[in-house]
């Protein structure tokens, strides 16, 4: 990913992580008291991004409090699946974790089938963050400038305006499909891999719009070579506070919130869950980590593993209604 999203941040966090022992990849023989082996946070997206803020400061500071490097390790591919089946398949010990997003709720109702079961397969630990969308256009591109704007000029040229996402099946790609569908206007998806390829070639005028992460987006906003419509969740971003929701801005009832995770395989013993949980809990919630989080436009949102459980199922019910209204698909 040629783009970061907190660039500021993630530069002084990654340095002593982004080097991955080989020996991690035959897994850690577990003695003793857990953890007593490094541990693994399988990240299933593009390195750069605002996943990648998330992560390595877990990674940092979990690894601090539980007295074993917490390696981060970027497996990209299939809108988040590769990474995630990777996961689902490692021994349930509390040795390999995976960082998730929305897609993992998405990904089966993309998929006409998956190698594991995005619920079944795994042990939910805990929510970490919640960051909204914003909608943005390349103004030299796109002469709208609010949404009605946009609506009419793609219901004039209908499937002529294109819109990037971070890859097929991913949220970008589904909150593009979900506006696109309660705006009665026909866009044309063009997938990158990862969320910085997309920024650029929205920057460059190869695509005309997309559905970025506030904090990537924020400085080419201020900078003028960007144009943001509207957010996408309910509540307008403390980071934007002039732009308005998509509901604001005419498009009633669209909401589309991104957020983060945390999981184990299915089958991990309860107290390395429960240990995982409260440690991230608990290095999440200082300040400097706060710090780190709001600069890098993100919500610290923790709850109990049962009910991120809950959220999972919730939102997988959600996003297959939006998958099936709009006939999203990954091809």
């Amino acid at each position: 990913m040629r783009h970061c999203f907190a660039s500021a941040v993630s530069a002084v966090l990654a340095g002593s992580l982004w080097l991955v022992n080989p020996a991690l990849a035959q897994g850690p023989v577990q003695s003793g008291p857990y953890p007593s082996a490094p541990v693994r946070l399988i990240v299933p997206f593009a390195a750069g991004g605002f996943t990648d803020v998330v992560a390595r400061l877990l990674g940092e500071k979990l690894g601090g409090v539980l007295g074993q490097p917490v390696v981060v390790e970027n497996r990209v591919g299939a809108g988040s699946t590769i990474g995630t089946d990777y996961v689902a398949k490692s021994p349930a010990d509390g040795y390999t974790l995976a960082l998730i997003s929305t897609t993992h709720v998405i990904a089966p109702w993309l998929y006409k089938s998956l190698p594991y079961d995005p619920m079944k397969s795994f042990a939910p630990i805990t929510k970490l963050v919640d960051s909204p969308y914003v909608l943005v256009t390349n103004p030299q591109k796109l002469p709208a400038k609010n949404v009605a704007e946009l609506i009419a000029l793609a219901k004039a040229k209908p499937g002529q305006i294109d819109y990037a996402s971070s890859g097929n099946g991913s949220s970008q790609h589904l909150a593009g499909a979900l506006f696109a569908s309660m705006a009665d206007v026909q866009l044309m998806h063009v997938p990158y891999r990862g969320s910085g390829q997309a920024l650029a070639d929205i920057m460059g005028g190869q695509v005309s719009m997309g559905f970025l992460g506030v904090t990537a987006a924020l400085p080419q906003i201020r900078a003028g070579r960007l144009r943001a419509l509207a957010v996408t969740t309910t509540q307008r971003s403390a980071d934007l506070p002039d732009v308005p929701t998509l509901d604001e801005a005419g498009v009633k009832g669209y909401e589309a919130t991104i957020w983060l995770g945390l999981l184990a395989p299915a089958g991990t013993p309860p107290d390395v869950v429960r240990r995982l949980h409260d440690t991230a809990a608990q290095v999440m919630q200082t300040d400097d980590a706060r710090k780190a989080l709001a600069t890098a436009g993100l919500t610290l949102s923790l709850d109990s593993s049962a009910q991120f459980g809950q959220l999972l199922e919730s939102e997988s019910a959600k996003w297959g209604k939006v998958v099936k209204q709009t006939g999203a698909t990954v091809n």
